[in-house]
């Protein structure tokens, strides 16, 4: 098995910000902090806002890589950030629980937001995380960055680390690259299908999958590795309408097959993999999604931004106002919708027939 060291592009992109980041390791803050948090009332957007979500109330939330969070609710824009008890300036991602509760995953911890204050959660230690591999419907799952080797769950009472079973292909990664500067099992990607299961998509070692009660494990080299020779990590999941999974590329579709089997190993996932459809220009996609109509919107960094019909791929954006657009992420809001948050080109949504740029409304 061939590796290549990769401490380049690590996404929001994370390589936008991993460089000085995912490379040099990290951790997770372990001590709780509450304040009331207030906020300062802004009139736009930084370009660095990349991450979209919109919560049950229909309020959006856009997350900074340099200032924090911004909260959007059709007539103020207001930023929190670590004077208001948030934990890191860098959002990588937000959950809302069933109760309403916010969560921020960044690179220094998870925060709470009530609505009043934020509250970094405490991990809980354990002694040994590999064999607590349980999960509840109403868990949420953060990476806190890429330098460790498996996912952390929260339950609403405890957010725990859960180490992934040892791989012996990791072996084989340091043997190659004893002074790696990233970690093979760093989590590129975390995403929940229709079923509930968990997909975790890693750096180096493919992906590992957890149904609720047991992981098991996949990897296929062209996934990981581009044909050029670069090394791409497992960066995005997603599923279609009728059941089919889309990884990384256009190339093969993947559906989930009975695994009964029982092993005292990692298992490996049962699957079937189709072709998709032909892509001769070689995409990799950093993201992917279904839109309300069935179709998959898959997102590059510098090739901007295609849509899969299931039988052909074409492109749907590149450009705006003449400039070349480098998309980081991607959204689909409550009312179906597309979102781009994008690198330092501020944020962007489809109007049905092209992206065009988010701009707050005037009061």
């Amino acid at each position: 098995m061939k590796f290549i060291t990769h401490c380049f592009i690590l996404l929001i992109i994370p390589g936008i910000l991993a460089i000085a980041t995912a490379c040099n390791g990290g951790g997770y803050n372990n001590s709780p902090e509450t304040q009331e948090a207030t906020g300062n009332i802004v009139t736009e957007l930084d370009l660095n806002a990349a991450v979209i979500y919109q919560d049950k109330k229909g309020h959006f939330w856009f997350g900074s890589r340099e200032m924090g969070v911004y909260k959007y609710d059709g007539e103020s824009l207001v930023l929190f950030d670590k004077n208001d008890g948030l934990c890191s300036y860098t959002i990588l991602s937000v959950q809302e629980d069933d109760s309403g509760n916010l969560y921020f995953d960044t690179l220094d911890g998870v925060c709470k937001y009530d609505g009043e204050k934020f509250t970094t959660l405490t991990v809980t230690e354990s002694g040994n995380s590999q064999n607590e591999w349980r999960s509840a419907p109403g868990d949420l799952w953060f990476r806190m960055g890429w330098s460790h080797s498996g996912p952390f769950k929260y339950d609403g009472k405890n957010l725990q680390y859960l180490a992934f079973p040892k791989n012996k292909m990791a072996d084989e990664f340091y043997k190659d690259h004893p002074d790696a500067p990233y970690n093979p099992y760093g989590l590129y990607s975390l995403f929940k299908d229709s079923k509930g299961n968990i997909w975790f998509g890693t750096a180096n070692l493919g992906i590992y999958f957890f149904d609720g009660k047991e992981l098991s494990w996949m990897y296929e080299n062209q996934l990981t590795e581009t044909p050029g020779g670069g090394a791409f990590g497992i960066r995005s999941i997603a599923e279609d309408g009728k059941g089919n999974y889309w990884i990384c590329n256009a190339n093969y579709k993947y559906t989930l097959l009975p695994n009964d089997t029982t092993s005292s190993t990692l298992k490996s996932m049962n699957y079937q993999r189709q072709i998709g459809i032909e892509d001769n220009k070689g995409l990799y996609f950093l993201s992917i999604l279904s839109d309300d109509n069935g179709d998959m919107w898959m997102l590059t960094y510098d090739q901007g931004v295609w849509r899969n019909n299931g039988k052909t791929l074409e492109p749907v954006f590149i450009k705006y106002n003449g400039v070349k657009i480098l998309p980081t992420s991607m959204y689909k809001d409550r009312q179906g919708n597309i979102w781009l948050g994008t690198s330092k080109q501020g944020i962007y949504i489809y109007n049905g027939k092209t992206f065009e740029k988010f701009r707050i409304k005037a009061n």
